[in-house]
């Protein structure tokens, strides 16, 4: 019997989640929760083989409560309606098992469940599609600047090279922080390594 607890704030989805996981002759949930705190706290008291958690919930959300159950047994299983790449990896990086979509079939989930279970890990195709085709949003002249900073060279030493003036070097950081939506020079780094963007 593969035991599930399920965490979800809006208590229809949850009520509706439960009546159709207990309708599995192999699958039994032992406990509901409202939040990510509360959930934690299930996953502790029951010791479920899986539990089931939406993203955003009060006190903690999926994402954290997912962070804290890295170094447990439990399997984690987001089910949102945000297909969101960075939600996405912050989950692979807390180690999730599946990350599905709400909108999904019905039947899919407990199918997904019994994967996970067998040592599969399950994540929405879309995702997987998006995590791996997500375009480059700088120009070619940003990404010369970023290319720049990266090298370790100071905004003088990019103005002199690039013929600009330093403030006009610094709108260029600016922007590429805005577009990365990161909030230095070393999260647009890093983050450009990891998408594969530096040449």
């Amino acid at each position: 019997m593969i035991r599930i607890v399920i965490a979800e704030d809006q208590r229809m989805v949850l009520g509706a989640l439960g009546s159709l996981l207990s309708l599995e002759d192999d699958m039994e949930v032992v406990a509901m929760a409202n939040n990510g705190q509360e959930a934690l706290t299930l996953v502790e008291k029951y010791n479920p083989d899986v539990c089931i958690m939406d993203i955003e919930m009060p006190e903690k959300t999926g994402l954290e409560a997912a962070e804290a159950l890295k170094e447990q047994p439990c399997k984690v299983i987001i089910l949102t309606t945000f297909a969101r790449t960075g939600y996405f990896k912050r989950a692979i990086k807390a180690g999730v098992s599946g990350y599905l979509l709400k909108d999904g079939p019905s039947e899919e989930l407990a199918d997904s469940i019994r994967r996970i279970m067998a040592g599969n890990r399950v994540y929405a195709p879309e995702l997987m599609d998006d995590l791996y085709s997500e375009e480059n949003p700088l120009t070619g002249r940003e990404k010369e600047v970023l290319e720049l900073v990266a090298d370790g060279k100071n905004t003088k030493e990019i103005a002199d090279e690039l013929s600009l003036k330093t403030g006009t070097v610094r709108n260029y950081i600016s922007t590429i922080l805005d577009k990365l939506e990161v909030k230095n020079r070393i999260e647009a780094i890093t983050q450009s390594k990891e998408k594969g963007w530096f040449k």
